[in-house]
């Protein structure tokens, strides 16, 4: 009888699929968003952020010893870059331009978590949260919105007197409210309505 045999050079070396340090963290938090984006706050477990992550679940712990530290870690690490307004030359493109990136922002993983942790946790959790969701969204938001305001009172597409940061409310408050209450995932001509037949109106100056 002929025996087959490979020679250990030949043989194919096992692939070690242990992860350590920033890659296994980075692990961790991805699968700590894929939970909450699709089970939310409340189905998030230790042991299911761990099993995605395809690690232990003491791994998990040794690094966020609680779920509301491991949460804020993940959103954090999974916050939209919202860094540099748009500039297209008048109001109407640059607010047109934001709200798709709102949008994109809102409806992508981290902005399903974002919702998730918002409207399920506890108040406890909820008031830990917040201030990290006031500086990693919000306010740069508002600042990229005021940023786009003001160019346009340089250009003259927007009046001088606007004031108030209730008119920075306007854009997210309207695609909050029609993404969670109307289910609807804003395609590009809603978000046209909505700076045309809205904001426009609101910001530009009165014709003599």
């Amino acid at each position: 009888m002929i025996k087959s045999h490979q020679s250990a050079a030949a043989r194919p070396h096992p692939v070690s699929l242990r992860r350590r340090g920033p890659v296994l963290e980075r692990a961790i938090l991805e699968s700590a968003l894929e939970q909450l984006s699709t089970v939310g706050w409340h189905g998030l477990t230790m042991e299911g952020v761990a099993s995605g992550a395809q690690t232990g679940k003491a791994a998990v712990y040794r690094r966020w010893p609680s779920k509301a530290d491991l949460v804020a870690d993940a959103l954090r690490a999974g916050f939209p870059d919202l860094d540099v307004a748009p500039d297209h030359g008048s109001i109407r493109e640059d607010l047109y331009q934001l709200c798709r990136r709102t949008r994109d922002a809102m409806l992508s993983r981290s902005g399903s978590a974002l919702r998730s942790v918002i409207h399920e946790c506890d108040g406890a959790t909820a008031e830990r949260l917040h201030g990290l969701i006031v500086t990693g969204v919000i306010e740069p938001s508002t600042r990229l919105f005021k940023e786009v305001v003001q160019r346009g009172i340089g250009r003259g597409d927007v009046r001088s007197d606007i004031a108030g940061e209730l008119i920075f409310d306007v854009i997210p408050g309207i695609m909050m409210y029609r993404t969670k209450v109307c289910g609807s995932e804003w395609p590009d001509e809603e978000l046209a309505e909505m700076v045309d037949q809205v904001m426009l109106p609101l910001l530009r100056p009165a014709r003599a």
